[in-house]
């Protein structure tokens, strides 16, 4: 590492990738309902995809390409609290993890929406 790197950058795409991989770890907790196996189904594919479309993103060909890769990001990770807020739990430590799950699929949102901001 060069000196002018900070060394507590975080690695988006690393973030992304925890997002999305502890969000499974959630799902495989999760009662086993009917909702919740529809919704685990959903909130997979959109935590997943938060990622893949930021790396997407930083493999564009052009701007237009890019702002458009951060906008899916954005959509993905709102669309992954929603089918959070939807998922049904039967412990307080379930509970406690889904909302932690939440607020990290929000602060994404405010990621992606200031990396937007910043690429106008």
């Amino acid at each position: 590492m060069t000196k002018n790197q900070n060394p507590k950058r975080y690695d988006l795409e690393e973030r992304t990738l925890e997002f999305a991989k502890e969000v499974i770890a959630f799902v495989k907790t999760l009662p086993k309902t009917i909702a919740n196996t529809e919704i685990a189904k959903q909130v997979i594919r959109s935590s997943g995809s938060v990622g893949a479309n930021y790396i997407e993103a930083n493999e564009s060909l052009s701007k237009k390409d890019f702002v458009m890769r951060i906008k899916i990001c954005r959509k993905e990770a709102k669309e992954s609290s929603f089918w959070l807020k939807l998922t049904e739990t039967r412990t307080p430590e379930s509970e406690r993890r889904r909302k932690e799950l939440i607020d990290e699929a929000t602060q994404l949102v405010k990621i992606f929406s200031a990396i937007l901001e910043k690429s106008k």
